[in-house]
């Protein structure tokens, strides 16, 4: 089993959505990633069960 941290890039190809998408949704969607340094890093687990979560989910109305 593969166990390692992904990139803005690897993590964006792997959902299907564009980089910029990535450093949007951190904020915005309490994306899951974690900062080491200047780099966004993230865990396929945890992005898996934040989308399953319904944490991508544009329907959902935003937190004003």
């Amino acid at each position: 089993m593969e166990d390692r941290w992904l990139s803005v890039d690897e993590i964006a190809a792997y959902i299907g959505i564009k980089r910029d998408t990535v450093y949007k949704w951190i904020p915005e969607k309490q994306m899951p990633a974690h900062r080491i340094g200047r780099l966004w890093k993230f865990r396929k687990e945890e992005v898996d069960e934040w989308v399953k979560m319904g944490g991508a989910d544009d329907t959902r109305p935003k937190n004003r």
